[in-house]
């Protein structure tokens, strides 16, 4: 648009002012790419000759603070000892769950191994006001919100105390109480869904800025994910329309059984979110201190202005299988999965700071194992003996009320149930026949 005393050229957006209008441009303002300069050399660029983007850590494998410049605890001691607790938690449970589904008691899992730190590092920093769309190895994210053992194994045996009253697979969990959204099967969706989540929190301030308070949506998935289309359209939305989102990439090394190398070309998925115009960091995904301060950090800045969007890649490696419907070691060796648990995971490296500090002994962790792990099998032996959800639910919370063509679909089944009774045992279910009534 012109202004007074300059002219419009009609080419682009260029605007020609009348002092500098005979002296050549050395950027031009194209809609589709700012401040680009002109240059006489044509050359193609090659990602293959930048330099890969650095990896934040603050911690190294063997506990180690590598910038004795600073101190990085940003938390008490016991807060600290916490964040350990729920890691083990995390892993303890994988071991039994993963055992439980082996023993046909239940039937799915999937295990986090190796990633422990991402999950209670992020969450750890966030607000507990904040919205998380989780992806499936997100356990850690539950726990450090506050999800209990009983929350987490109702939801694994889809018992009438699992709040999704028992109508998704295994490890999909949710908690409105701690603003986690349902996890859901098909792989990538939580990610544009958490970009419009994000947006409506920016409206909602916007609108009433008294009655809400700054939040921010985070949202997990795996570097598998991020070959998927809604992975794009998702990041294209948060930069366009400047949403408080916080996208945490983890970056195990596999897509089920396809490997980094053959996912992609670039530099991991850090660099896609530079493509994006998104403020994007790579971190040490072992290194809860890092992941931590990554994540407060980022959160700052997706508060900040008029908001944006920040992409975390964290960095790990997955020791265990994707899931028990998988082997990993028809794809890879098992030489490198022990190596890798050998060398080097999040919850040894923080028992290691820990126990330097002088916070944590051998002692320390034989009780805490032991604590776990009783109160673990406790929580599992309960959740097994509880009765399945009520059928009625099956029809319920749909719509506000039950519609004429739902009714007739309840009756209908009920008509069945009672026709061939010894084909459908229906006594487990809270309430039995008479729920449908």
């Amino acid at each position: 648009m012109s202004t007074p005393g300059n002219k419009y050229d009609g080419r682009a957006t260029r605007v020609i002012h009348p002092a500098s209008a005979n002296v050549p441009a050395q950027t031009l303002h194209f809609p589709g790419a700012l401040n680009s300069k002109f240059t006489a050399e044509m050359k193609f660029q090659n990602p293959a000759e930048n330099t890969a983007m650095p990896t934040y850590r603050i911690m190294d494998a063997d506990g180690n603070i590598v910038d004795n410049t600073r101190d990085p605890q940003s938390a008490p001691n016991s807060e600290i000892i916490s964040w350990y607790k729920n890691m083990l938690t995390v892993s303890i449970m994988d071991i039994i769950m993963f055992d439980a589904q082996r023993q046909g008691r239940t039937s799915f899992y999937m295990v986090s191994a190796g990633e422990e730190g991402i999950a209670v590092g992020t969450s750890s920093a966030l607000d507990p006001e904040d919205v998380c769309f989780l992806q499936y190895r997100e356990q850690g994210v539950c726990i450090q919100r506050g999800m209990t053992l009983k929350e987490l194994m109702s939801q694994l045996f889809a018992n009438k105390d699992d709040v999704g009253r028992g109508r998704n697979m295994p490890v999909h969990y949710g908690s409105g109480k701690h603003k986690i959204f349902t996890v859901s099967s098909p792989l990538a969706t939580q990610i544009p869904q958490a970009s419009g989540a994000a947006y409506a929190l920016k409206l909602q301030r916007m609108m009433d800025p008294e009655k809400y308070k700054p939040r921010v949506v985070t949202c997990y998935f795996g570097e598998g994910a991020a070959s998927e289309g809604d992975f794009h359209a998702a990041l294209n939305i948060a930069a366009t329309k400047s949403c408080p989102v916080i996208f945490v990439c983890r970056n195990n090394g596999f897509a089920i059984s396809t490997a980094s190398l053959e996912q992609y070309k670039g530099d991991g998925i850090a660099s896609r979110g530079l493509g994006y115009g998104i403020d994007t960091i790579r971190v040490d995904g072992n290194d809860i201190f890092a992941v931590r301060e990554a994540m407060r950090e980022a959160r700052k800045m997706a508060l900040q202005g008029n908001c944006r969007p920040i992409l975390i890649e964290a960095m790990s490696y997955r020791v265990s299988h994707h899931s028990t419907s998988d082997d990993s070691f028809a794809y890879r060796a098992k030489r490198e999965v022990e190596e890798w648990k050998r060398r080097d995971n999040p919850i040894t490296r923080l028992r290691k700071w820990m126990e330097k500090k002088g916070i944590w002994n051998e002692d320390m962790e034989k009780e805490a194992r032991a604590s776990i792990r009783k109160q673990v099998l406790q929580e599992f032996s309960a959740a097994e003996k509880v009765k399945k959800p009520s059928l009625k639910f099956m029809f319920e919370d749909v719509y506000e009320e039950m519609t004429p063509n739902l009714k007739a679909q309840m009756e209908e089944l009920k008509r069945l149930i009672e026709t061939y009774p010894k084909e459908y045992d229906v006594s487990q279910h809270e309430g039995g026949i008479k729920s449908l009534s």
